[in-house]
């Protein structure tokens, strides 16, 4: 990929615009990453396998589920555009996942090495502390989440889910939306339309 391309890409112009990284930074990081082409439903990770890298979506949308012993799915997590979706427990501990992470569209992925980030703020020093403000961000949504499956109503969660990921309405089937939010796919629909008659 030359300069000219890279540039062009999303992964680039987050990372330039979210820290002071440049083009000369990244001639030097590109052993650290790799762009792939998912299909639709295409795994980039199973359970029992170790998590090796960051990946952040160029394009489309991925997500992180369990199966239960029933073959049901339990959705963690979307990521869409400029999204990062790692396990975390998984790399940095060496353990096999409990995840799998799927394409659920079409999609583009960066694949990152641990290494990208370690190289990345030597290069530049504002990039560790990007990182840290981004884990401690994941960690919020996390116990936020977790709160939210505890303690709130299935409207709530839908209203939440909404503010997260605005972009994902019409693109995501309503069963992993309910998926998601921990609730059947009826008691979703019931939720839509009483919001929806309160628009009127």
């Amino acid at each position: 990929m030359d300069e000219k391309e890279l540039a062009s890409r999303n992964f680039y112009k987050y990372y330039t615009s979210k820290t002071t990284l440049d083009a000369n930074d990244f001639e030097k990081l590109l052993p650290y990453f790799e762009f792939k082409e998912l299909s639709h439903n295409q795994l980039l990770l199973r359970a029992g396998e170790v998590c090796k890298h960051f990946l952040f979506v160029e394009q489309g949308i991925i997500q992180s589920f369990s199966l239960d012993s029933k073959g049901g799915e339990h959705i963690l997590q979307f990521a869409p555009e400029n999204w990062l979706m790692v396990d975390r427990s998984s790399m940095y501990f060496g353990e096999p996942s409990a995840y799998y992470i799927k394409a659920i569209e079409p999609s583009v992925v960066v694949y990152m090495k641990p290494q990208f980030l370690v190289e990345a703020a030597k290069l530049k020093p504002d990039v560790a502390s990007f990182t840290e403000i981004s884990l401690q961000r994941n960690i919020y949504f996390i116990q936020k989440r977790v709160n939210s499956l505890i303690a709130a109503t299935a409207r709530e969660r839908y209203l939440e889910f909404m503010e997260l990921y605005p972009d994902l309405l019409l693109r995501v089937p309503q069963w992993m939306i309910a998926s998601y939010l921990g609730i059947t796919p009826e008691s979703l629909s019931r939720v839509r339309r009483e919001i929806a008659k309160e628009s009127f």
